[in-house]
């Protein structure tokens, strides 16, 4: 590919990459800045609050199930744009209300579409990656959420600092950067769709696994149960602190600017973190690098246990930004050697929903901690489960298939 040709390919690399950054950095993970403002005018327990995740984890998981029937029907390219514009529809519906009710159908609502654009935009990353003999379209891909997390960590703290009431500004402000993300990722996603196209006419099976996705089969998951129970381990503590880790810094009275950038030290390490996890991925046996990735996680939430100091806690959030986003990928790979090829769809779709349950409990009960022992609660669960699973890991037989 000529000079041109490989820059024309990264920046469509790299504006696809602006779905992860709304679905799951604007939409999913910027909620926990707003928590303190919501409770502080809504009047909200830290368990009402987790609730608002819940639901948006349960809007994914709808969300994940539906994505492969829709996607046969409309193609990858129209579900992910179908989904970028919902999410930015139901960021702006989060701001036009204080009813609970409400707020909770949108927060599922910007779930479902999350769970879209996640799963279509990740088909077509990977089409891209295919034609290129290359995975860093996958990775540039996955680690857009980091710019979603460090745009609204630097531009929301010092929005609600003293003024609470401008949280519906500030979902506005999300709603915004997600109708932009969805204008400049637009025409990405029509290239990664003629890409595939070829793939799928030449006879590849690749592209249309990630098409076919209705079906669910449970026997991998019943096999690798120990890869399993580690999945749903950190899926109900990692959600945790990051939705209640600036409710955390507000009990701790932190500034403004230690908010932010710890924040954005969060949002620039989850960047960064195909980088730093590449080669353990594809080079270490078993699930040793998920073992490895769970156990930087319980560190990084016990050493913010330790002390609120502003260094610690910027080490303990940049220590989770360049993890947290690696254990889907060390799943994903996990599957990839224990199952056969024609059945990874299904097989990583009951994997989603593991993680999904995951992800609906652990902010409800972790607000119900923090409601009784304090914020800091919640970073002993997180802490907690994460060593759990990085030791049921350990536990893993390399796949013989």
């Amino acid at each position: 590919m000529a000079p041109r040709g490989r820059a024309a390919a990264w920046l469509r690399s790299a504006l696809l990459a602006l779905g992860t950054a709304a679905a799951l950095g604007l939409a999913r993970f910027a909620y926990g800045l707003l928590v303190p403002a919501m409770r502080t005018e809504l009047g909200w327990s830290l368990a009402k609050a987790g609730t608002l995740t819940t639901a948006n984890s349960l809007g994914y998981l709808v969300g994940a199930v539906a994505a492969g029937p829709v996607a046969r029907r409309l193609s990858e390219t129209a579900t992910f744009r179908l989904g970028m514009t919902v999410t930015a529809a139901a960021l702006a519906a989060t701001a036009a209300t204080g009813s609970y009710p409400v707020l909770l159908l949108m927060r599922a609502a910007a779930g479902v579409s999350g769970a879209l654009v996640f799963i279509a935009g990740g088909v077509l990353a990977s089409r891209a990656a295919a034609s290129r003999g290359s995975a860093l379209p996958v990775s540039i891909y996955f680690a857009g959420a980091g710019l979603g997390i460090a745009v609204s960590g630097t531009v929301i703290p010092p929005l609600l600092s003293h003024h609470p009431g401008r949280w519906p500004l500030a979902w506005v402000g999300l709603a915004a950067a997600a109708g932009l993300a969805t204008v400049f990722s637009w025409p990405a996603a029509a290239d990664g769709a003629k890409a595939g196209t070829s793939q799928r006419q030449g006879g590849t099976s690749q592209g249309g696994a990630g098409a076919a996705a209705p079906l669910i089969d449970w026997l991998p998951v019943a096999r690798m149960w120990r890869v399993s129970a580690a999945y749903l381990m950190f899926a109900t503590g990692y959600i945790a602190y990051i939705t209640f880790l600036s409710a955390y810094l507000a009990a701790h009275h932190a500034s403004v600017t230690q908010v932010a950038v710890t924040w954005a030290a969060l949002g620039v390490a989850a960047i960064a973190q195909p980088a730093l996890w590449n080669r353990p991925l594809h080079a270490w046996p078993g699930a040793r690098a998920l073992a490895a990735t769970l156990a930087v996680l319980s560190a990084a939430a016990a050493i913010a246990i330790a002390s609120a100091a502003p260094a610690v806690v910027i080490v303990s959030a940049t220590g989770y930004g360049a993890s947290f986003l690696v254990v889907p990928a060390a799943i994903t790979r996990l599957v990839h050697a224990a199952v056969p090829h024609h059945d990874w769809t299904a097989a990583l779709a009951a994997f989603t929903v593991v993680f999904a349950v995951g992800q609906m409990v652990g902010p409800y009960l972790a607000g119900l901690l923090a409601d009784s022992y304090g914020a800091g609660a919640t970073l002993v669960w997180t802490a907690a489960l994460c060593a759990a699973g990085s030791a049921a890991s350990l536990t893993v037989r390399p796949s013989r298939r």
